[in-house]
Parts: C-alpha cells; sequence; structure tokens
C-alpha cells in the first residue's frame, strides 16, 4: 500500500525572509509522501515571486486579502489532497524526520486526530517553545515548557490537550467532522478552539518529542497584536467551548483569572500592550452573543463525558 499523503500547509503574510528556511527544510524530509502549500495572504514582500522563482514544486494559493493566520489556513487546507493536513508557521525550521514522526505517531494512535510537536526556540535551540497545549480550569490555555531548557523531561510521548498550531498534525477525517478553523478568531487561540472542538467530540491529542521544529517565536506577529487577539479570543473560547458542567463548578477560577488579567493591563495602561489587551477584552466581550450561538451546536454534540473532559485540563488558579 501506499503511504498516506501528508500535506503541510504554510500561512503566509510578507514572510518572504523567512520561507527560504521553511521550505528548505521540508525538501530535506525523509518522508517520502508530502505536498507543500503555501497560502499567502496578499503578501507585498515579493513571496509570491520567491515561490514561482525558487519553489515550483510548491502549490501556491493567492488570497486577494489578508485573511489571519485562520483564513489562510483554511484556503491551504481545501486546497490539500492529503489524508493528514500538518500546519506549519511559515518562520520555522523543520528536523528531517518530522513529518515522519508526525505519521507515525497517527499510525500508533487511532484514537488521535491531533499530534503535537516539540517545538524549540530558533535561536536558542536548546529552549522549548511548547511540548503540546494545556488549558487550565481556570480558562487560560498554555504551552507546555514554554521558556524552559529542554533537558529531557518532555521526552515521552504522551496524550496532552491540544497542538500548537505552528506546527501541528491533524487528521483529515476528524476536519471533515468536526470544521476547519474559526474564521472568526482570525490569529492566536484558533488552535485552542480547535482542541476544545475535537476533545469534545471524542478526538485525542498526541504529543510526540520525536516530531522536533525550530520556531522564530513571534517573528510574524506578536506584541501589541497578539496582545489584543489572546485577549479577545480567550473570552471568544470560553464561550463556544468550555463546558457548562464544568463552568458551574470552577467558574470563580474562571473569572479570577480574566479579572486579573484586566486589573493588570489597567495598571499598565500606559503601555501599548496593555491598552491593546483591554481592547481585546471589550471586543471579546462584544463578540459573545455570536460565539454564545456558535456554543449550542458544539456543546450539543459533544459525545465524552464531563469526567473526562476535567480530566484533561490543568489545575491552575
Amino acid at each position: 500500500m501506499n503511504p498516506p499523503l501528508a500535506s503541510i500547509v504554510i500561512p503566509n503574510w510578507n514572510g518572504a525572509h523567512h520561507l527560504p528556511t521553511c521550505l528548505d527544510s521540508l525538501r530535506e524530509q525523509t518522508y517520502p509522501h508530502l505536498e507543500v502549500i503555501v497560502a499567502d495572504n496578499a503578501s507585498t514582500d515579493g513571496s509570491i515571486e520567491l515561490l514561482n522563482r525558487d519553489y515550483p514544486d510548491v502549490k501556491v494559493v493567492p488570497l486577494p486579502e489578508n485573511r489571519g493566520f485562520t483564513g489562510a489556513c483554511n484556503a491551504g487546507i481545501a486546497a490539500a489532497r492529503g489524508d493528514y493536513i500538518l500546519l506549519l508557521n511559515n518562520d520555522t525550521e523543520c528536523e528531517p524526520t518530522w513529518v515522519d514522526a508526525v505519521v507515525s505517531a497517527f499510525a500508533r494512535y487511532p484514537d488521535a486526530g491531533m499530534i503535537a510537536s516539540k517545538i524549540k526556540l530558533f535561536d536558542r535551540r536548546d529552549h522549548l517553545h511548547t511540548a503540546g497545549d494545556f488549558y487550565g480550569l481556570d480558562g487560560i490555555p498554555g504551552n507546555r515548557g514554554v521558556w524552559k531548557r529542554d533537558v529531557g523531561q518532555y521526552d515521552t510521548e504522551e496524550y496532552v490537550f491540544g497542538a500548537c498550531g505552528g506546527a501541528a498534525g491533524y487528521k483529515r477525517e476528524m476536519l471533515d467532522e468536526i470544521g476547519l478553523l474559526d474564521d472568526d478568531f482570525f490569529f492566536s487561540c484558533e488552535d485552542v478552539d480547535l482542541a476544545w472542538r475535537a476533545q469534545l467530540r471524542g478526538w485525542r491529542c498526541i504529543y510526540t518529542p520525536d516530531a522536533v521544529v525550530y520556531h522564530h517565536l513571534a517573528a510574524t506577529g506578536g506584541g501589541v497584536t497578539a496582545s489584543f487577539y489572546v485577549a479577545r479570543n480567550t473570552l471568544y473560547v470560553l464561550a463556544k467551548d468550555y463546558p457548562t458542567p464544568l463552568f458551574r463548578k470552577y467558574w470563580p477560577l474562571v473569572i479570577r483569572a480574566q479579572a486579573r488579567r484586566a486589573w493588570d493591563a489597567l495598571r499598565s495602561w500606559r503601555g501599548e500592550a496593555a491598552r491593546a489587551t483591554l481592547r481585546g477584552l471589550l471586543a471579546g466581550l462584544a463578540g459573545l452573543p455570536k460565539m454564545m450561538r456558535k456554543r449550542r451546536e458544539i456543546q450539543r454534540s459533544r459525545k465524552v463525558d464531563v469526567d473526562y473532559l476535567e480530566s484533561i485540563l490543568t489545575p491552575r488558579g
């Protein structure tokens, strides 16, 4: 039998200076059956010209405007033919065995719809960005091991809550069932929302330490932009995905975490990032009715019990 096709989808917006490192590392992959797709958010830095000239083997999906991380990824997934969809940031470099490790993990864990990579910092390759993602009972998501030196503490393959979208594997069958990234998120926490929707339907996530990627953290996003979208989209995830029985039990933790975020931003309101956080919180509150409408279908389609969901969340607060 032919090995399953793996489709690597790379969202790009003015990332011409990062693309060669990323794409050259994909040319070195040991897994033989893959396609590479770059979904371009109307870049003006020569990205399309670079791709057409130097990477004719890459499928380019040009978009007429910047549709954000979510819009570009969804356009790339729509153009993909693979059984497995691997999302990858444009500011990364992959070990040659990355795709092989992701596909192998899917084969070993048939209940997994998501594979989380070991993502390390590009410029400090002995430090971690994430070893799979967690979600707190207080409604705050995070990266396991972020900023920590990698000394083997995350070298065990294990179930985690979700995969960071900067280097994640998704089973096509799962995406067909739960849907793609939510375009209302645009940027940030879209992978958390996807992980919630997958977990609610019974799809699990495996972290495999053999799938190694190096990431220029915040090279193509961060600062004021990230502060706004993280604050807004954290509220979006709570409104869409956090199960009602758990909210009844842990609402003090959830409210305290959001109040702490607002208070910290208010105390630092002279800073641009703090003001962006406050704008994001206000935008999140304004968007709650829309998210609550989506919530009805998501929660109605839940296939797992609340005890399981509680067991995969991280105690915090």
